[in-house]
């Protein structure tokens, strides 16, 4: 499902029709209250258009065709904020389609009567299953539903459930019978009963699902909220105040005329941030198209700002960090063994383990031994085998695999159960040997012994292997000035071996839910942002509490659903796009809110000397675009206001290039680009509509 990116064009010709539709279905005033800035130009236009019909009746204190044509200009900026979001949210729908085209069925053995081991069963999809249905379940097959086992006993993957990537047993009765949906038999089979009606598929969930754990305003959004609620404000009071300035200033120089409601309606939305006000949700909508694109669902455009915020980064080791697949590492020979004896032992014991962790022993011993030389074993390997050989297969009973061949019996497996086999053979088990089982077992590794016969040969550490390519990325973390924590139930060794491998600024060893709990909290008390990422049930709660959770597709129900956001390629690394597209969508809107601030000086060029040099003729100075007349200066002035918007929306969707640059380069970057750009391309733009209009004889 991965390998398909959720991508579509920026402004795909298939959603522009309904998002113009969209666009007309906002232009209500419950939808618009969402947005402050903008509910005032929808109240603006609605006043204007009363006062349009008013002039159109003969009693409007400016001509009915400007009082129209304003009217109409600010129901166009209106409709092209709603546009710019209807485009972003039907981006945002579009992808959320492709995305169910991208489902896959899960399949399950259900079994007839008597639903038993070996009694027929029919193939469904796991979506059909209902509590009580019982399914046959073998090596190398996804357990299909949550469950209790009824018969059979089995080696279970259930790291993306415990952290832990050591497989254990389910077995029938006891406290050892019940599984969970998504985990993956290792060996063996087992029978097993449906607990739970399944819900909807995980795509489906990821499509509908809601926030999960209610979270604050960050900072950022805090702090735009009030500075454009302040600017608007301010220009409101400042414009209700030049009515009666306007009727003083007439009066005491008995000439001139009293500025118009029409032209207070357009200098007060040219004034207010509306280019900012109108785009605001489309660059939140885009933030999160762009993660999907990316393959990881949000639940929530805040979810994506807080990301470019994080200061704190908490990862779950196994399967984040490291693969969560056991690899052979070294090689202990016991002593008077070899290590081309126990190389060449461990490889015919593994070249029938078809498990990560026998793959994994296959290689190292073809890189410690020149054993894959050996004719015996490329006649092993291409599975010409000798008429007296055989080989053994793991089973959760014994406990071990090997190969018996040309008179060998070789085994590897469980040191307790291959003493037992040692011992049984009349061998005996060193206490050296029990010395290097526990010194590999301290590490926080899996020791596994190979022997043959009677005599014990050595000890194979297994161990989980961190993913290449981490330590890098790792490192740019910490240049965009984010602190790096493993978490891990391992012991405080194991931890910071892996810590240290990985280049983690910190980590947390022998972690409970509860203690990866209060250290999120801890960070979140001084004022920081956590970002955690996570797939098992125990990280569910940490989830929860974090800022940005990010859980791993491959990760349990309960870790998807207290994220809120989910990674369909499960891939840790995938974190730092995460925080690039949040510091992107936060380095959009400074830079359009930069823009929208500078290009309001122009407006005040062009707005003010049109209303007010009747009655002060010395503002004809501030002119300096040398508009044609008062009615050009204002109608191109709210023409531009409109326009700028749509011109913006590509910006909007795509986002500022992201650069990882410090928060004083970022700002002087952003004042050189758009506030001067700002501040020029308005003069410009006014100007060529004037010109324009006037071409046209318009005004």
């Amino acid at each position: 499902m991965s390998e398909k990116k959720l991508t579509l064009p920026l402004l795909d010709p298939q959603l522009l029709r309904p998002a113009l539709w969209e666009a007309g279905k906002k232009l209500s005033l419950r939808a618009q209250l969402r947005n402050p800035v903008m509910a005032v130009v929808y109240l603006g236009s609605l006043l204007c258009s009363a006062l349009w019909v008013q002039a159109l009746l003969g009693h409007g204190d400016s001509p009915a065709w400007l009082t129209g044509s304003i009217a109409v200009w600010l129901w166009f900026t209106v409709l092209f904020a709603n546009f710019a979001e209807a485009l972003a949210e039907g981006r945002s729908k579009a992808q959320a389609a492709s995305l169910k085209g991208l489902k896959k069925a899960a399949w399950a053995k259900k079994l007839a009567a008597p639903q038993r081991y070996g009694a027929a069963f029919s193939t469904v999809e796991s979506s059909d299953l209902r509590k009580g249905d019982v399914v046959l379940v073998q090596a190398g097959e996804t357990i299909p539903c949550d469950g209790e086992v009824i018969e059979g006993i089995a080696s279970v993957d259930e790291s993306a459930i415990t952290g832990e990537s050591a497989p254990v047993i389910r077995e029938s009765g006891g406290d050892f019978s019940s599984v969970t949906g998504g985990t993956r038999v290792l060996s063996d089979w087992m029978v097993v009963r449906a607990t739970v009606n399944p819900g909807e598929t995980f795509i489906d969930r990821m499509i509908a699902m809601v926030e999960g754990a209610k979270r604050g305003k960050t900072p950022n959004e805090v702090a735009l909220t009030i500075l454009l609620l302040a600017l608007t404000l301010i220009f409101l009071l400042v414009t209700v105040t030049l009515l009666p300035f306007s009727l003083y200033s007439v009066n005491a120089a008995g000439s001139g005329d009293v500025v118009s409601l029409p032209v207070l309606l357009a200098l007060l939305v040219c004034l207010i941030p509306t280019t900012i006000g109108g785009l605001l949700s489309a660059i939140g909508v885009a933030g999160m198209s762009r993660l999907m694109a990316a393959n990881v669902i949000a639940t929530s455009g805040r979810a994506v700002e807080a990301a470019g915020d994080v200061d704190v980064l908490l990862l779950d080791k196994t399967g984040t960090i490291t693969f969560g697949n056991r690899q052979a590492s070294a090689l202990l020979p016991a002593a008077g063994v070899s290590q081309q004896q126990l190389a060449e032992a461990a490889w015919l014991a593994s070249l029938a383990d078809d498990t990560p962790e026998g793959k994994s022993l296959v290689a190292l011993a073809a890189q410690l031994t020149r054993a894959a030389d050996s004719g015996m074993l490329a006649a092993l390997q291409r599975g010409d085998t000798p008429a007296d050989s055989s080989f053994v297969p793991f089973t959760a009973q014994s406990r071990m695999s090997g190969v018996n061949v040309a008179g060998r019996q070789i085994r590897k497996g469980a040191a307790d159960a291959i003493r037992r086999q040692v011992e049984m053979a009349g061998g005996q088990f060193s206490p050296a040997l029990q010395q290097q089982v526990d010194s590999v077992a301290s590490r926080g590794s899996t020791p596994l012994v190979v022997a043959e016969g009677a005599q014990a040969l050595g000890v194979i550490e297994l161990k989980d292997v961190v993913k290449p390519g981490i330590r890098e990325r790792f490192a740019q973390l910490r240049q965009m000035g984010i602190r790096t924590v493993m978490i891990t139930g391992d012991n405080r060794l194991t931890a910071a071996a892996i810590a240290a491998e990985a280049g983690v600024d910190d980590f947390l060893a022998e972690a409970t839910p509860e203690a990866k709990l209060a250290m999120i909290r801890d960070y979140q008390k001084r004022g920081q942002l956590v970002a955690m990422t996570g797939d098992g049930t125990n990280d569910a709660p940490a989830l929860a509490q974090a800022d940005v959770a990010v859980a791993m597709n491959s990760g349990t129900q309960a870790a998807r659903e207290a994220a809120n956001m989910v990674d369909l390629d499960s891939s840790p690394t995938k974190l730092i796009e995460v925080v690039e597209i949040g510091k992107q969508m936060l380095m959009t809107r400074g830079a359009l809110t930069t823009f929208s601030l500078a290009n309001d000086v122009a407006k005040y060029f062009a707005i003010i000397p049109a209303a007010f040099a009747a009655t002060y003729p010395q503002l004809n100075l501030l002119n300096v675009m040398g508009l044609s007349s008062p009615a050009s200066a204002l109608l191109s002035a709210v023409m531009f206001n409109a326009l700028i918007i749509i011109a913006l929306i590509p910006l909007a969707l795509k986002g500022v290039r992201y650069r990882a640059l410090g928060a004083a380069a970022l700002l002087r970057r952003n004042l050189l680009v758009y506030g001067v750009g700002g501040l020029l391309l308005p003069f410009v733009g006014i100007k060529a509509i004037d010109l324009l209009l006037t071409l046209l004889g318009w005004v």
